[in-house]
């Protein structure tokens, strides 16, 4: 082998080795669950989402969540029209809820090593076409060389224009909605 090609060779591993250092650092889920609660004197409602797709960046703390709204299942099938409706929530304009934000503690999670890291994460929500600044808490699970994220937080209807126009269904949906957020990576 010339000096030129044994070069080229040694240049190629590299550079393919540095591409796979920076794809490696970007964790997809596998398995994500997406599930809102409301609760009011009237009823009970929870709706559960399997078919999120979910990122973490973990050289930078960059989180992304692609939530399909039409993919939230309901117990009762009433529910789930309503939820889809115009006079609700309009999934077929609106078809996808999005999160961008970046964990701000960063330096607390160690990604190499076994342990639950909880962090601050701080970014953009939007739904129903409408985003809002969020700041929420998450909890990070290293197991295994496995990462998990999970995060409980509450989202008020109005802040994203979310309402029944009138009507009976308004008193059966709370105006703040729990939110749970898990992501197996």
């Amino acid at each position: 082998m010339t000096k030129t090609t044994l070069f080229s060779v040694a240049a190629a591993l590299l550079i393919s080795m540095t591409s796979l250092t920076v794809t490696a650092q970007k964790l997809v889920s596998s398995k994500t669950h997406f599930k809102f609660f409301s609760t009011t004197p009237a009823e009970d409602i929870e709706a559960n989402n399997y078919k999120t797709v979910g990122t973490i960046e973990t050289s930078t703390g960059e989180i992304v969540f692609s939530v399909p709204m039409q993919s939230f299942e309901f117990e009762k099938s009433l529910m789930q029209e309503h939820f889809n409706s115009k006079k609700f929530l309009d999934t077929k304009t609106n078809p996808k809820a999005k999160l961008v934000g970046k964990i701000t503690d960063l330096t607390q999670v160690d990604f190499g090593k076994d342990g639950s890291y909880n962090v601050d994460v701080k970014g953009e929500l939007t739904i129903n076409g409408v985003t809002n600044a969020i700041a929420e808490n998450a909890t990070i699970t290293v197991s295994s060389g496995k990462v998990a994220l999970e995060s409980v937080f509450n989202i008020t209807l109005v802040d994203y224009e979310i309402a029944f126009e009138k009507g009976k269904p308004s008193t059966n949906v709370a105006k703040i909605i729990e939110v749970t957020a898990k992501a197996d990576y």
